[in-house]
């Protein structure tokens, strides 16, 4: 069998009703990041696709490919990576690819054959199931007592467990030996506190401390009794400004959701500062740059109002992310879910990593920030905290 055979015959296969899994590994290259890639089929609006989940060191990321465009994505993949995990209805296959890609193929019969169900990727599995009644959800007015969603917060039921989906993937950051120090600054009503506190003390049985921080007294008051009511005892919610916190010379966690404008970026350079292992912040009113910005090579974008609010916001995020990589974080910025129908919708994480940057990754950030003009108020945070240096 040679390579262009065996990509029509994966891509055929893995596109039947027969498919059920695939693993493809060992890549050829020492350099590449993903480490290896699972395959599942999946259903999206009635029509089959594969669900290539692919895995580094420390993250997941999936891409969700229709079934017209797998052959392509095989073939990518295969001429990265020497090794195809399989299996079918009724069998398990196993290919090794050489260095030459002369294919070899292995293939074991499933004497009870097994069937192949797309439905549980009909509906959405949550970390917190949408019938089973949490008390933090009844007393925040999100579920009924019986443990029914309220159709007028299903929106927020969603957010929520969003949420705890990116808390769930930074387990493998946070210390195990010792209590985790958790810092949520601009708590607000606390739906996503509470929803931390729950996931990680109730659901996952860890030793926490949670500190909740926002200037509006009366919601840090309730807070403080649904927090009382609850029993959650590691829960606490104090009155203050982010500028004006000091309270802390370490912390592992660190949550900033909708802290307007530079308060998002003093809370990012706290976190720098206590060395916090998890950063996660969703940033909201980012009117720094705007005014800021002055790059005749953008004067097309920059003339429209709109576009140029728009475009100050991406690219405040895009360099709050790349100070965070400069200062030894692996930093993404992803899709969260719009609240009250903002368009507040991108998260900030950041895994502490200190893995170097190379005087390109400095020279590539110095570049885009001088086209822009901008003087951005993290990097002066930083700077005088002597955590960043752009001399190099």
């Amino acid at each position: 069998m040679q390579f262009e055979e065996l990509v029509d015959e994966l891509a055929r296969r893995m596109t039947d009703s027969s498919f059920i899994s695939g693993t493809i590994s060992q890549s050829r290259t020492k350099s590449d990041e993903v480490k290896r890639v699972k395959v599942k089929p999946i259903e999206l609006k009635g029509h089959l696709h594969l669900q290539f989940e692919y895995q580094f060191e420390r993250i997941l990321q999936h891409e969700n490919v229709p079934a017209s465009e797998v052959h392509g994505k095989l073939s990518e993949l295969l001429e990265r990576y020497k090794q195809v995990h399989a299996e079918f209805a009724d069998e398990k296959i196993h290919v090794q690819l050489s260095k030459k890609f002369k294919v070899m193929w292995k293939s074991d019969q499933i004497h009870s054959k097994k069937v192949v169900d797309l439905s549980h990727n009909r509906k959405k599995q949550y970390l917190l199931d949408d019938t089973t009644p949490y008390p933090f959800l009844i007393r925040l007015g999100v579920q009924s007592p019986d443990g029914k969603v309220k159709k007028q917060k299903y929106d927020k039921f969603r957010q929520i467990n969003r949420f705890i989906e990116f808390i769930d993937d930074s387990l493998t950051h946070l210390p195990k030996d010792r209590t985790i120090r958790i810092l949520d600054f601009g708590s607000g009503k606390s739906y996503l506190t509470f929803a931390l506190y729950h996931y990680l003390r109730i659901e996952k049985g860890l030793d926490i401390n949670v500190t909740g921080l926002d200037l509006k007294k009366e919601v840090i008051e309730e807070c403080r009794q649904i927090a009382q009511d609850l029993n959650y005892d590691n829960l606490e919610f104090l009155v203050g400004d982010i500028n004006d916190y000091n309270e802390e010379t370490a912390v592992d966690m660190v949550v900033t959701l909708h802290a307007c404008d530079v308060a998002t970026d003093m809370a990012l350079a706290r976190a720098v500062r206590w060395g916090a292992r998890v950063i996660l912040s969703v940033p909201c009113c980012q009117h720094e740059l705007f005014g800021q910005i002055q790059s005749p090579e953008l004067q097309v974008l920059l003339k429209h109002g709109l576009i140029k609010e728009r475009f100050s916001a991406l690219a405040t995020d895009s360099i709050r992310a790349e100070l965070l990589s400069l200062v030894g974080y692996e930093s993404q910025l992803l899709e969260f879910i719009d609240m009250e129908h903002t368009p507040k919708n991108i998260l900030i994480r950041a895994y502490r990593t200190e893995k170097r940057h190379s005087t390109e990754t400095i020279q590539q950030y110095k570049a885009f920030r001088d086209m822009l003009g901008a003087k951005p108020f993290l990097e002066k945070e930083l700077l005088q905290s002597n955590h960043l240096f752009l001399s190099e």
